[in-house]
């Protein structure tokens, strides 16, 4: 065996920090903070208190691998964590505030966090569990000495201006297994306790890589990104490792994420390129079409966590000239799966069959395999019809979860996403449903995504979910939960002909339930469990 006589260097997130103060020390990093400001620094800036971030956790005496949870906004301290702490070899843990305080007192207890850095704003949330965290032994609010609460009731709190502030900035970052833990982030534990995945600085810097990749996020230093998705959720889909990897502007939202804020941050900063959930884009186009603005710069929309309903892809593209990039993944996927953007010979197509490809989740990103399989774990061909449950596996997926909870996920080498799925012949991949919300009716599948898009296309609806009820000769029939848009109305007739020509007859919902709200998760997904919990008492009318 003949063996290559190149360097061998470990992939390690502080080499990202260090790139892009070296190559890239002038390019802006934009923040709104909680006390309201914008602040504005550089990615030199960056690296220089990364580095005091490293020093700090050394001067709490922290272990190789310990880790440091975060309750947090996106924003520019945020961003140093994630390089102070994973740069020197602890393990950063982003919490998601929106949990229950149950359950993040569950989950900081399980991870044996020792630090936990939070924003001022979940300040009472952090008064809520810290009696109930016995593993974390310091609290640093993000903050300046002179925010910092006369009697917070927390022990021994400190500022992080003054706990970075004390220390050198001449930090020689270690050099380690690139396969050592870098971060972690809980599932959001819909059904029993969170689970983790736990990234590598490997994992981490091949998938930065790979989203950086013209067919994906086609990220350069040329952008100007504005990451809507939380860094508390799965690393805000590896943008900020992603942005320091190519030397592009970053433009943080804080905890500003109305469409007013979002709409305003976009056009000063002249940003290029955003990513977020639908239900932030639905937010920002309602700000924007009454008022009749446009944007300057944006290009390009990243949009996942759900599936992006065709009338936001249409929105965006025909009446702003904005791209949509479909994308799908998951927490234990670090998190991208797929990306949706159109092969060479799709370009001659018509503007109608390429928007029926657009409205997939997308292509495999090179990292990612995937299949879809039958109940017997037969593979399924690739002809955009057949539908199966959809099986991932690649070296930033995740093999088991922290601590071994729930068993080994994988089956085969493959792990089971729970999503239903077509792949066409082209390898375009498209979520049909989750596999517990697939509707069965009469021996045949109905996508609750196709009932739940076509309802969000009426203009007096803001929001639909849909979920099967039991039905005596057909199983189950789909019933669709409908938010309406205020000020606006519609009929449970006018919906149901709304539906006329869209899809098959027998696809069409029996019912329309309408409802002042649809229950949200966490990460901002529909919460069906919740939504058949509240219709438990209703009957179809047969």
């Amino acid at each position: 065996m003949m063996l290559g006589l190149m360097q061998n260097q470990p992939l390690l997130i502080s080499s990202l920090i260090e790139f892009a103060e070296r190559h890239h020390g002038d390019a802006e990093i934009v923040s709104r903070r909680v006390e309201g400001d914008l602040h504005r620094y550089t990615y030199k800036d960056a690296a220089h208190r990364s580095r005091q971030v490293a020093n700090a956790l050394d001067g709490l005496k922290l272990g190789f691998s310990d880790r440091v949870a975060t309750l947090a906004w996106n924003g520019y301290r945020h961003l140093e964590l994630y390089y102070g702490v994973s740069g020197s070899g602890r393990v950063l843990h982003t919490i998601n505030p929106r949990l229950h305080p149950d359950q993040i007192a569950w989950i900081a207890k399980h991870a044996e966090d020792q630090v936990l850095c939070f924003d001022l704003s979940f300040l009472p949330l952090v008064q809520a569990v810290h009696g109930k965290c016995p593993t974390i032994k310091h609290y640093i609010a993000l903050c300046e000495p002179d925010r910092l609460p006369a009697d917070s009731g927390i022990p021994n709190l400190q500022s992080y201006e003054s706990w970075i502030g004390a220390k050198s900035a001449d930090y020689v970052w270690p050099s380690f297994d690139e396969n050592t833990a870098s971060s972690m982030c809980y599932t959001s534990g819909t059904t029993g306790n969170p689970k983790a995945a736990l990234y590598s600085h490997r994992s981490t810097l091949l998938h930065a890589y790979a989203a950086a990749l013209p067919d994906v996020m086609c990220l350069s230093a040329r952008d100007s990104i504005l990451p809507v998705v939380p860094m508390f959720h799965v690393n805000a889909w590896g943008i900020p490792y992603s942005a320091a990897l190519t030397g592009a502007k970053l433009v943080f939202p804080g905890p500003a994420m109305d469409g007013k804020s979002v709409y305003e941050l976009i056009e000063a900063e002249k940003v290029t390129y955003a990513a977020g959930v639908p239900t932030v884009w639905q937010m920002l186009l309602t700000h924007m079409k009454p008022a009749g603005l446009k944007f300057s710069t944006l290009k390009r929309t990243v949009i996942g966590g759900s599936a992006c309903p065709p009338a936001m892809i249409h929105a965006f593209q025909e009446d702003y000239g904005v791209e949509v990039l479909h994308a799908w993944g998951m927490t234990e996927m670090s998190p991208l799966g797929t990306l949706c953007t159109l092969k060479n010979k799709h370009l001659a197509l018509p503007a109608q069959e390429q928007m029926k490809i657009r409205l997939k989740q997308g292509r495999s990103i090179y990292g990612v395999d995937m299949k879809i399989v039958d109940p017997s774990g037969k593979e399924l061909p690739w002809d955009g019809k057949t539908f199966g449950d959809l099986y991932v596996k690649g070296p930033w997926i995740l093999r088991e979860y922290y601590k071994g909870e729930g068993g080994d996920p994988l089956i085969d080498g493959w792990f089971p996403t729970g999503d239903v799925a077509t792949i066409d012949a082209d390898g375009y991949m498209q979520i049909t449903d989750r596999s517990k919300d697939v509707i069965k009716s009469g021996g045949e599948w109905i996508s609750s995504i196709d009932v739940e898009n076509i309802a969000v296309a009426h203009p007096a609806v803001a929001m639909a979910a849909c979920i099967g009820v039991a039905h005596p000769k057909w199983d189950e029939r789909p019933v669709i939960a409908v938010v309406k848009k205020p000020g606006m109305d519609v009929t449970r007739d006018e919906l149901i002909k709304f539906y006329d020509g869209k899809i098959a007859k027998w696809q069409i919902p029996d019912d329309v339930v309408f409802v002042e709200a649809i229950p949200m998760g966490a990460t901002g997904k529909m919460l069906k469990t919740k939504l058949r919990e509240l219709l438990r008492d209703y009957k179809l009318p047969l």
